[in-house]
């Protein structure tokens, strides 16, 4: 694979932000819990409870051991401090011991909510830490979805039209494609390429591998992005439960676990400025603080979980990583599409998003970001079935808001 070195990338006007380990303390993933994704019929609130009771039971937990939580707001039915909303009515509050905390970065906040959690850990404020997301976007109507998803990113003095999101990365899209020459076609492989990998995964949405005449034949929904190449609106809640070696070690726990060894944050604008350039981009700037504070390189990792909301948001992922040089990313998808041109394809070829992604496995809002890391903690943890990719032993996992407003980054590694 081509490979460049992100740990290189210049800091521009991002501010970053990492991890560390001031007391020696290691922060381990022990539980993860999802729920299905589709059209569910339930509330936001009740998504994120079912899915930390799976994490808390996969972890070997009850409820009252968590002492932190973090949750992201939901669109469908947002609460103020959603946090403090999910824990007094799960009954962990009042309690004087626990501490929450409610994370707003888009579809960055799992992420956001993983690095949030791994320094309370760090500190030694808490033991045990939930990070929850949970939203029922498909429950809501076309018309009012839209019109909530358009007031996010929407520039009050812009011109974007409805929908809002899609033709901000639609624009970001044509700008790769004359500065690069990324061609319609790689951008139509991102869909092909991510439909191959959901149709491995028996939770996924999409069971049936898109074709690219198929992808490009699709509703047009901004000029050079169709239907099957916007994140696929769904139902579902997913959880991850954050704990201290001490606490593990004082507990006896002996049950799979991932370590948390690096992270980064950085920051673009809310909505693509009038002049497209290098500055918007703000993954690369995460990814370079994660890979530094991990001391580790691209050559290092063996999963990618990268975010994927539209065919250009996997394209500058993948250069982001160092998984392509720049603007070589359309290159690099339309290889990995050939990779999976037959049925048995090797995941260990093809490490990225083995899932299905955004695009693919489904996408409740902002909780897509904790499905990168859920599939991270099974390809570490052996448990990745027929998707699993030999021995890994690291993953690297991001979550990216807005239109390239927010990036977070973690790196993880097997216990």
């Amino acid at each position: 694979m081509s490979q460049s070195d992100p740990t290189t990338a210049a800091g521009r006007h991002h501010a970053p932000r990492t991890v560390s380990e001031p007391h020696g303390i290691q922060a381990h993933i022990v539980g993860c819990g999802t729920t299905p994704v589709g059209k569910l019929g339930a509330r936001p609130s009740t998504l994120m409870r079912r899915a930390l009771e799976r994490a808390l039971g996969q972890a070997g937990l009850p409820l009252r051991q968590l002492d932190g939580l973090v949750a992201i707001p939901s669109l469908a039915e947002p609460h103020f401090m959603e946090a403090h909303f999910l824990a007094t009515q799960m009954g962990l509050l009042p309690r004087k011991d626990v501490i929450v905390r409610t994370i707003d970065t888009g579809g960055a906040g799992p992420i956001t909510g993983l690095l949030e959690a791994t320094r309370l850990v760090h500190q030694g404020w808490c033991d045990v830490v939930a990070v929850v997301a949970g939203d029922a976007v498909s429950s809501l109507s076309r018309e009012e979805f839209l019109r909530r998803a358009d007031q996010t990113c929407r520039d009050p003095e812009g011109e974007l039209p409805s929908p809002v999101i899609p033709h901000g990365y639609d624009r970001v899209a044509q700008w790769q494609m004359r500065t690069y020459g990324t061609t319609r076609e790689q951008l139509a492989l991102c869909s092909v390429l991510m439909s191959r990998m959901a149709a491995r995964h028996p939770d996924a949405l999409t069971r049936k591998p898109h074709t690219l005449e198929s992808v490009l034949a699709s509703a047009q929904v901004a000029p050079v992005t169709s239907t099957l190449e916007c994140a696929r609106r769904a139902d579902g809640g997913a959880a991850i439960v954050v704990a201290s070696d001490r606490f593990l070690s004082q507990i006896g726990h002996t049950r799979p676990s991932v370590i948390v060894v690096g992270g980064g944050e950085a920051s673009g604008p809310l909505y693509p400025p009038p002049v497209i350039d290098e500055d918007m981009f703000s993954c690369e700037e995460a990814c370079a603080t994660a890979y530094a504070e991990a001391r580790l390189n691209v050559g290092d990792i063996d999963f990618f979980g990268l975010y994927d909301c539209f065919p250009i948001c996997l394209v500058r992922a993948v250069e982001a990583v160092g998984l392509a040089a720049k603007g070589e990313g359309g290159r690099w998808i339309e290889q990995m599409a050939e990779r999976t041109r037959s049925d048995d394809w090797n995941p260990a070829d093809v490490p990225v998003n083995t899932h299905g992604g955004l695009l693919a496995y489904g996408a409740p809002w902002e909780v897509p970001a904790m499905y990168n890391v859920i599939e991270a903690f099974a390809q570490l943890t052996g448990q990745a079935g027929s998707r699993q990719i030999p021995d890994a032993r690291r993953a690297l996992v991001y979550g990216n808001g807005g239109i390239f407003s927010a990036s977070a980054v973690a790196i993880l590694q097997r216990a």
